[in-house]
Parts: structure tokens; sequence; C-alpha cells
């Protein structure tokens, strides 16, 4: 195995701007599309309850798949599976930018999340090795650069293409860029990699793979199907339960399960995997949300979308900054408590949005949520692992990073149900009362014609813009009731001993 004595500063550095290419294009692509559903919801004629599929699609394979990543590599050397997701991901991508339909870019996505959950481990576990340890500070500092431009230069990338070119340069940028990270990184990575004769249990991982998909889809196609009305349904419902108490047997069972589920037993590892789950919800809905909200219902522009989401990517950066300073002298639950209830407060006030309500509002609040995120990351992964025994540690890293990621795809299928169900609720409650005997219409005005088919269909498009308000504004008020469910879960937590 190459360590970074055998490199010279000159490759170190080389490797390290390859590396980081192909980690910032995973992280980009998470939020680069946000901002462009609306124009792919038109290109793909997709129902407002279909085009959430774009995202949850990505982000379900790539959890699915990311606990297989160290396995991979150690039964196939890590420069080889990085190079081969670089490649696979890059021809995903290519893919989607030339999908002609809905079904081909949800395919073509799921390929892009499969192939993308090597880059971010991968691209973490070689900065380690290349570098020796007392620069390895200084290494991961440069790392949590591409958690910070993802979320910061993907709206504004997203919508700088989308306005100038189209949706599809939202996944064709990512030709260049893969291309130029596989040359580099075929020329310089050396091989990293450690003899492990364990097998995968492959049993394991295609149960839990099935559970999760199934949830996915009954999720995503429930609103459309009329949730447990439908067949198609039910057996979504049948299957997950199915797996997941075949998938507890067998790890159960079995001498070396995909995931040992000991993990369990650790009461704080279970209420962080709980909390972190929320986070996905909180971090990611919004992000989905907002984009439709402020094109569809308050006439922005596509580029300026881009700019009132970027601000969030500054919370970010500043909580780090902080988080550095402050981490090694506060109590851990405080700040996760803290970072929670700032996540919170945000969801509250986004929670008095109006269709007159200006800019201001999402930006303090997307800054607000970016700064309560990182604050709770940091001390959240910290203490999920402060009382589990080592020998644990990488299944529960891959448990924690998948609750995660599933959590996210989950909110986001969720809210999209709830802002579909909703607003055709209050929609049917206001078209009601638009009737010439109502006393209010009268009143408010007595020159309406509302037998004009031109007054009819004015009056059911601004129905139908308050009523999808209103879904928005209970989807925020709900998110905040999660941000206090979380807090509270964190008074759970036990205080690791000294010097753990």
């Amino acid at each position: 195995m190459m360590t970074h004595t055998a490199l010279t500063r000159t490759s170190r550095i080389l490797l390290t701007v390859f590396i980081m290419t192909a980690a910032v294009m995973n992280q980009v692509d998470v939020t680069i599309a946000n901002v462009a559903l609306p124009h792919i919801q038109g290109s793909t004629s997709a129902s407002r309850e279909q085009i959430g599929w774009v995202l949850t699609s990505y982000i379900v394979a790539m959890a699915i798949f990311i606990p297989m990543v160290g396995w991979l590599a150690n039964r196939f050397g890590r420069r080889r599976v990085m190079l081969v997701s670089i490649l696979c991901f890059t021809f995903a991508s290519g893919l989607c930018g030339i999908a002609v339909n809905l079904e081909e870019l949800i395919l073509f996505r799921m390929l892009q999340g499969m192939s993308g959950a090597a880059l971010v481990p991968l691209s973490q576990a070689t900065l380690f090795d290349i570098n020796p340890p007392e620069e390895h500070g200084k290494a991961m500092t440069i790392f949590g650069l591409a958690a910070i431009t993802g979320p910061l230069f993907g709206p504004l990338l997203g919508g700088w293409l989308t306005e100038n070119f189209s949706w599809r340069w939202c996944f064709l940028i990512n030709l260049p860029l893969g291309l130029f990270s596989w040359m580099g990184l075929s020329a310089f990575m050396p091989e990293f990699r450690q003899e492990d004769s364990s097998r995968l249990d492959f049993l394991g991982f295609g149960l839990l793979a099935l559970a999760i998909g199934s949830i996915q889809l009954m999720l995503d196609r429930g609103q459309i199907l009329d949730w447990f009305d439908s067949a198609e349904i039910w057996t979504y419902a049948m299957m997950s339960l199915t797996c997941i108490y075949m998938f507890v047997v067998h790890s159960l069972t079995t001498r070396s399960p995909f995931v040992s589920l000991a993990v369990f037993a650790d009461r704080n590892f279970v209420i962080c995997s709980a909390v972190g789950f929320f986070l996905g919800i909180l971090i990611y809905s919004p992000m989905a949300l907002l984009p439709q909200m402020l094109e569809g219902l308050m006439g922005y522009p596509i580029m300026e979308v881009g700019v009132v989401l970027a601000p969030r990517g500054i919370g970010v950066l500043f909580a780090m900054l902080v988080m550095g300073r402050i981490i090694q002298h506060v109590e851990y639950r405080l700040l996760i408590v803290i970072g929670m209830l700032i996540t919170g407060a945000a969801m509250y006030e986004m929670s008095s949005l109006s269709l007159q309500a200006d800019e201001r509002l999402i930006i303090t609040t997307g800054i607000a949520q970016g700064i309560g995120s990182s604050m709770i990351f940091v001390p959240l992964t910290t203490m999920a692992f402060a009382t589990l025994p080592a020998r644990y540690r990488n299944e529960a890293s891959a448990v924690n990073t998948l609750l995660r990621n599933f959590g996210a795809s989950v909110g986001i299928a969720v809210t999209q149900a709830l802002a579909v169900r909703t607003t055709a609720t209050v929609q049917s409650r206001l078209t009601e009362g638009l009737r010439p005997d109502n006393p209010a219409i009268r009143a408010g005005a007595p020159d309406l014609d509302l037998n004009s088919p031109q007054v009819a269909a004015e009056l059911s498009r601004e129905a139908f813009r308050q009523a999808s308000m209103v879904s928005y504004v209970d989807i925020f008020w709900a998110m905040f009731l999660v941000a206090t469910l979380a807090s509270l879960l964190v008074l759970l937590l036990r205080s690791p001993p000294k010097g753990r």
C-alpha cells in the first residue's frame, strides 16, 4: 500500500485538485437540479407529484450503495473503484442531459447516484493517505470546502445554466469535469489497497436495498395512486415489511451480516441516527420546495432563484469557522440543541410567508438554516460514535449515512405529496365560495361577472396560487415541529466518558 512518503509535494497537490474535482462534482449534483425542476417538469410533461422523483431517485440510490464502498475498495482497490465511479458518473450525467422523458431521466439519475456513492468517502480517505499526519487538518479543511461549494454554487450554477442554455446543461456540465478528474487520477493516483478476505453479505445488502426502494416507491407514487386504495401501494408496503423482517432475521443468524444489529444496542448511536434522519428532512426538503414556490407562485426568474438560495452556503461557511473555535469548549448536546432550534426558528419564520413576501425572508432564513445544520452535523456525528465499540464503527458509519440520506429522500417525497394534497383541499374550499350569491363576493367585487369564462379562469388560477401558498406554509410549519421533536430527542443522549 502506497503512503504519503512515496509522493512528491507536486504529486500531492495535483492529486488533491483531481480528487476535489470529483467530490465537488458529486456534491454540486445534489442541489444543481433543484432550481431547474420547474423547467424539467415542463420539458418532460411531469406532474407536480412526479417531479420530485428527479431528486429522490439520486439520493436513494446513493444512500443504498454508500455502505458497499468500503468493501469494494478493499476487494478491487481504491484506485480502480474511484476511476470506474467517475467514469460511470460522468456517463450517467451525459445520459441525464439527453433524456427524452421523465422515465429515462429518473433511471439515469439512479445510475448517477449508484456510481457517485463512492466519490466522497474515497476522496476523503485518499486525502488522508496522501498527506502526512501533521497536514491532516489542512487536508480536511480543503475537503470541507466540497461540502460548502455544493450548496453555495449548485443553485447559482443551475440557475445560470438553465437561463442561458437549458436545464440539460445542469447534467452535461459534468462531462468536462468528470473527464478532467478521470484523466488526472489515471495519471497520478497510486493504488491504496488493503488485503481483506471478508465476503460481502449480498443477501443482506439485497434485502436492505429492496426494503428502502419499496418504501421510497410507496411514498413517491402514493399520491398519484390514492395511497392504500391502490393494490400497487399495498404491494410496496408488504414488500418493504417482508424485506425488513427477513433482513433482521438474516442479520441475527448469519456469521458476517451486512450490518451488525449490535450497533443498535448503543443508545447514543440510535438517537443520533434518528436525529440525523430528521436532519436530512430539514436540509433537503426546503431546497426542493422553494424553487417551485419562487418560480411558480412568485414569478422569480430562474437566475434570481439561484441567487436567493445561494446564501444558505454562506451560513454553512460561517458556522464551520465558528465551530472550529468553540467545539472543544462547549457541551456537544448543547450545540446540537442550539443548531436544531435555529433550524426550527427558520422554519417557523418561513411559515409566515405570503405571496407578497420579498426575497429578504428567504435569504435570512436560508442563512439561518445553513448555520443551524452545520452546528448540528459535527457534534452529532461525534456523539453517535462516542460510546460505540470501535469494532462497529465501519458498519455504524454506513448506517448513519444511509439514514441521513434516506431522511432526505423521504422528506422530499412526503412534502411533495403534502403540497399536492393540501393545495387540492384548500382550492376546493376556496372555489366553493366563488359564486354570485356569496355576500363577500358581492360586497368586494359587485361588478364581477362570474359567468364570464375569462373571469372564471382568472379566479381559478388565483385560487390555485392562494391554495398552493397555504400548502407551503403548512409544510414549513410541519418542519418546525420536526425540528422541535428532534431537539427533544437530543436530551436523551448520554455524555460520553471523559477521554472518549
